[in-house]
């Protein structure tokens, strides 16, 4: 049956009307995603403890309550505090040394320049109370979770509060020498010590921060650093008895170590040489090493008439 005149104009009214209603969707669908977005970097609050990010955006007066979160993926935090989804977003290194809390304080500066003072100062509030937390869990026992709750706060924390980020390094770095994460605790005492302006207070966390560093430094054989640790900390603080007992202790143990690792470094040059020496005959035993005292130098000298090789 063929379709009239009149079906015809009534199908392609229909169209005319679908066509309309579909601009007007995708216009308002637009509109809609633009706000959604806008909203989202203004809100993100990824780290609420045991409570889904707010979304109320009816006025401004109600965001003053918000931090705003540098990192690219906000849930990943709550995971990290509340301990789930671990395998997914905690990264461990063969140590048990989590990979995962690494702050990138050039990239976290370069965000914040976009963040107006109200949030600003709403980040610092939630870094204080994130810090506070740890400080409790950390009472408790419970260090990784102290550790957790300090990296949260330094990744909202901003950058230009450098002591409030000094003390959250060394509380980290203090749950990380309880988990015996030595390596990342020492860098932890670096950043502590980087970020403390030079007042009274930051002095006497720089000491402490060192002096903990120091102590690493030398249960990780790192005899060098911890006495260099330990001299800046004599520098600052002349009467500091732990410090004094180290330069009095360390440099023989550094002088022990250096001798003992000369005469393994002796030994493997004794071992190649033989191996070198065997197919003439010869051995290690055919020359004589001799120190110049005054330059420390070494010559060797051939023996005649000693054993050869064997």
């Amino acid at each position: 049956m063929e379709p009239t005149s009149k079906d015809q104009s009534t199908a392609a009214t229909t169209t005319t009307t679908l066509a309309d209603t579909s601009t007007s969707d995708e216009e308002r669908f637009e509109d809609a995603n633009e706000k959604a977005v806008d909203e989202v970097i203004e809100q993100v609050t990824g780290l609420s403890m045991g409570t889904s990010p707010k979304t109320n955006t009816s006025s401004s007066s109600e965001q003053t309550d918000k931090f705003v979160d540098c990192r690219s993926d906000p849930g990943s935090d709550e995971e990290t505090l509340t301990g789930k989804g671990s395998a997914a977003t905690a990264e461990e290194s063969s140590s048990g040394e989590r990979e995962d809390d690494y702050i990138d304080d050039e990239s976290q500066r370069d965000f914040e320049k976009c963040l107006s003072e109200e949030e600003r100062l709403a980040n610092k509030a939630k870094a204080e109370e994130l810090k506070a937390q740890g400080n409790e869990l950390f009472k408790q026992g419970e260090y990784q979770q102290s550790a957790d709750r300090y990296t949260a706060a330094l990744r909202i924390c901003p950058v230009d509060f450098s002591a409030e980020r000094s003390i959250l390094y060394a509380n980290r770095a203090a749950a990380k020498t309880k988990l015996n994460f030595k390596p990342s605790a020492i860098d932890d005492c670096t950043k502590a010590i980087e970020h403390n302006p030079k007042y009274l207070k930051a002095l006497l966390s720089i000491i402490e921060s060192t002096s903990r560093r120091a102590t690493l430094y030398e249960e990780a054989d790192k005899l060098d650093e911890s006495l260099e640790d330990f001299k800046q900390i004599l520098e600052l603080d002349p009467d500091n008895a732990e410090a004094r007992a180290a330069q009095a202790r360390l440099p023989p143990k550094i002088q022990e170590r250096n001798e003992r690792m000369k005469e393994e470094m002796m030994g493997k040059l004794k071992d190649l040489g033989n191996m070198i020496l065997r197919p003439f005959g010869l051995s290690t035993q055919n020359f004589e090493m001799k120190q110049d005292p005054s330059t420390g130098s070494y010559s060797i000298n051939f023996k005649s008439g000693a054993g050869g090789g064997k």
